[in-house]
């Protein structure tokens, strides 16, 4: 029982060493605070369920709809330059033979060009909206990891917070009971209103 507390000890250590801290408001006290529930060993644990909070905290949503904005915006300027592309294209093949041979292969080679571009065009697209995406998320977990070691050391004081997802945990089940999802959510939520009110 000893090596598995190390253990759970260590990869939660590991997690929170991940959070950087984002400038948050001075105090998250909560006197409605769920009560801690205490395992073996004298341990206070309690989980959050991430996929609940990233669907309801309105900073992820405003992520989301920022990135979904800028990913919208980086097709349509792929999609105008492969379209100007594809009426030069046939306006050479139209009007072609009205040029010199010289005019002729030099509006070749830049058709042949610019064909090269539009080929790399949809790698470099979804590069720059893949690196987009890291730098919000980023932004995103350093702000919510953040906020729960500030409120956890002025509330419970849980020794170790775990984060529970769908697809991607090691836990089967936990006692409902240290679920204290929904007040982080509620003080995400209040510390970013308050951060938009004073923009």
């Amino acid at each position: 029982m000893k090596n598995k507390t190390n253990k759970i000890l260590t990869v939660c250590a590991a997690t929170l060493a991940l959070a950087a801290c984002t400038g948050t408001p001075a105090t998250k006290e909560n006197p409605n605070a769920t009560a801690p529930v205490v395992a073996e060993g004298g341990l206070k644990i309690a989980y959050v369920d991430t996929d609940t909070l990233l669907a309801h905290y309105e900073y992820a949503k405003e992520l989301e709809a920022e990135l979904k904005a800028y990913r919208d915006q980086q097709e349509a300027n792929g999609r105008q330059q492969v379209e100007k592309f594809q009426r030069d294209y046939q306006d050479y093949l139209k009007n072609g033979s009205t040029l010199t041979l010289s005019q002729q292969q030099a509006k070749e080679a830049e058709l042949k060009q610019r064909a090269e571009r539009m080929a790399t065009l949809e790698q470099e697209l979804l590069a720059k909206v893949a690196e987009r995406q890291i730098t919000e998320n980023t932004k995103l977990l350093n702000a919510i990891f953040a906020f729960v070691r500030e409120y956890n050391q002025q509330n419970q004081q849980f020794d170790i917070i775990l984060r529970k997802t769908f697809e991607n945990t090691p836990v089967l089940y936990v006692n409902p009971a240290m679920d204290i999802t929904q007040e982080i959510l509620d003080g995400l939520n209040a510390e970013y209103a308050q951060v938009k009110k004073n923009k």
